[in-house]
C-alpha cells in the first residue's frame, strides 16, 4: 500500500508539471482527487487493514493528497490559460529588449585616448598597486610630505622593501613616469597613462577611487610652449573649438616650473557666471618635469627636458559641455535612470 501511494504521488506530480492548459489540469484533478478518482479507490481499501496499518497508511495517504492539491492550486499552474489559437495575436508588436551601453567613464577614457593618439602619444598601463619609490620618492617628494601620510594615502599592510619602500594604492598616475623612463631608456618619450587612483577623500567632487590620465613627453628641446600647445589641442578637441586654456603658476613636487591648467567656462564662454565666477574652471596640474625626476629615471637633465600633466577623467568629463553633472558620486551610484542618459 505504501509503495502504491508513493508511485501515485510521483505520477500525479509529473503530470501536473507537464500540463499545458487549465483544461488538462482539471482532468488531472478528476483523475486523482475526484469521487471516482484513484485516491478514493485506495481509501475504500482501508477497511481491510489492521489498526496499526491504518495509522501509518493514513498518514501517507493524507500527505499524498495534500501534495497533489497544493501542486494543482499553486499560483503558477492555476494561472495557465487555454492555449486556443484565438489567444494569440500575431499582429501585436514584440517586447523590445533593452540594450546596454558603455559606462560614461569608459566612453570618456576611450575618447581621451583617441585625442592623444592623434598627436603621437602611446597609451601605456602601469600598476595601480605600486611602491613608494615610484609614487613618491622618485618624484621628488620629501619624507615629511603630507601626501605620504597614512591619512592621505592608502598604504598596504605588507613589509617594506629596502629600495622601494612601502606598498600602496597609487594616489596618482604619476607613478608611471619613472617606470616609462626605465622602460624606454633613451628618449623620445610620448606616453599617456590612464588608470585608477585612490585617495582618502569623499565629497561632491571627490571619490576614494577615481580615474586619472597622465601625459609625459621627454625629448631634446621640449619647452613650456610644447606643453601649452598640447593642452590647447586637447581642450579644443575634447571640449569644443570655442573653449580656451590657460596656465596658472602653481607648485608640484615633480615639476618645475609648475602650473594649474584652467579652461574657459562652457556655460558663459569665459565671461563669468555663477558656476565659474570669473570665466575659468580648473582642469588639473601640469609642468616641466623636475630634473630630479629625470635623474631618477636615469635620463640626463642637461641633455633632455620634458613636460607632464595629470588630470582626473571624471572631473574632465564633468566639465564637458552638455553633461551637466554636479556631483561626481553620481557616476558610481549605479542608478540606471542616471546612466541611461549617456
Amino acid at each position: 500500500m505504501h509503495q502504491k501511494l508513493q508511485n501515485l504521488k510521483n505520477e500525479a506530480l509529473a503530470q501536473i508539471i507537464s500540463a499545458q492548459s487549465a483544461e488538462e489540469l482539471e482532468q488531472i484533478r478528476i483523475q486523482y482527487l475526484g469521487k471516482s478518482g484513484q485516491l478514493n479507490d485506495i481509501a475504500r481499501l482501508f477497511k481491510d487493514l489492521s489498526p496499526a496499518e491504518k495509522s501509518s497508511v493514513g498518514l501517507l495517504f493524507n500527505d499524498v493528497k495534500s501534495a497533489i492539491s497544493d501542486a494543482l492550486s499553486s499560483s503558477k499552474l492555476s494561472s495557465l490559460k487555454s492555449s486556443s489559437p484565438a489567444d494569440f495575436d500575431p499582429s501585436l508588436p514584440g517586447v523590445k529588449i533593452a540594450l546596454g551601453h558603455l559606462h560614461p567613464i569608459t566612453n570618456a577614457i576611450e575618447e581621451i585616448s583617441s585625442v592623444f593618439e592623434k598627436i603621437g602619444f602611446s597609451r601605456v598601463r602601469y600598476p595601480e598597486v605600486d611602491w613608494d619609490w615610484y609614487a613618491f620618492e622618485s618624484l621628488n617628494f620629501p619624507d615629511n610630505h603630507p601626501a605620504r601620510d597614512d591619512w592621505e594615502t592608502f598604504f598596504v599592510d605588507t613589509p617594506a622593501r629596502p629600495h622601494l619602500g612601502r606598498m600602496l594604492l597609487t594616489p596618482h598616475t604619476s607613478n608611471g613616469q619613472v617606470r616609462e623612463m626605465e622602460r624606454v631608456k633613451t628618449p623620445p618619450i610620448r606616453m599617456v597613462n590612464i588608470a585608477k587612483c585612490y585617495r582618502r577623500q569623499v565629497d561632491v567632487s571627490h571619490t576614494p577611487m577615481f580615474h586619472q590620465f597622465e601625459g609625459l613627453v621627454v625629448d631634446r628641446g621640449i619647452t613650456v610652449a610644447n606643453l601649452k600647445g598640447t593642452t590647447d589641442y586637447f581642450v579644443k578637441t575634447f571640449f569644443g573649438p570655442n573653449r580656451k586654456s590657460r596656465l596658472r603658476p602653481y607648485h608640484f613636487q615633480f615639476t618645475e616650473p609648475s602650473f594649474e591648467v584652467d579652461i574657459s567656462c562652457g556655460i558663459c564662454n569665459g565671461h563669468g557666471c555663477k558656476l565659474c565666477k570669473e570665466g575659468w574652471l580648473e582642469l588639473g596640474g601640469a609642468g616641466m618635469v623636475h630634473p630630479n625626476v629625470l635623474k631618477a629615471g636615469k635620463i640626463d637633465p642637461s641633455e633632455y627636458t620634458g613636460f607632464a600633466f595629470g588630470w582626473g577623467v571624471e572631473r574632465t568629463y564633468m566639465m564637458k559641455s552638455g553633461t551637466k553633472i554636479d556631483d561626481i558620486r553620481l557616476l558610481y551610484s549605479n542608478d540606471i535612470r542616471f546612466l541611461t542618459q549617456f
